[in-house]
């Protein structure tokens, strides 16, 4: 049975490690590389995530600004129609709006007041 050193004194074919050492710390850069790619997909899982939740919202906030402005424009013209109604000569119409709407308050009134 024969050895062969290199000239350092260190057997042939190692390149200045050993068997035992070397495996050691490729099997820890192993182990690291694999942590690192699980945690770079969670944060791929999550960001996609968080995209998907960002266009939903962007959504929701858009539908609920034409709902806003349709809301918006129904009320001006409302008031239009009010300030319209309180110039003329309908006062007589503004009494009874008004009457009526005593009267729906009464009524509410009365049905919370027997609960």
């Amino acid at each position: 049975l024969a050895l062969v050193f290199a000239g350092d004194g260190t057997p042939a074919g190692n390149y200045g490690y050993t068997n035992s050492g070397y495996s050691v710390y490729e099997e820890e850069n192993e182990r690291l590389t694999e942590s690192l790619r699980t945690k770079v997909s969670a944060i791929k899982s999550l960001s996609i995530e968080i995209g998907t939740e960002v266009k939903n919202q962007n959504k929701m906030l858009s539908e609920m600004d034409n709902d806003f402005d349709s809301a918006g424009g129904l009320l001006g013209a409302t008031m239009g129609r009010l300030r319209t109604l309180s110039r003329g000569s309908q006062t007589k119409l503004l009494c009874y709006m008004m009457l009526f709407a005593l009267f729906v308050f009464f009524v509410l009134y009365w049905i919370i007041k027997l609960r």
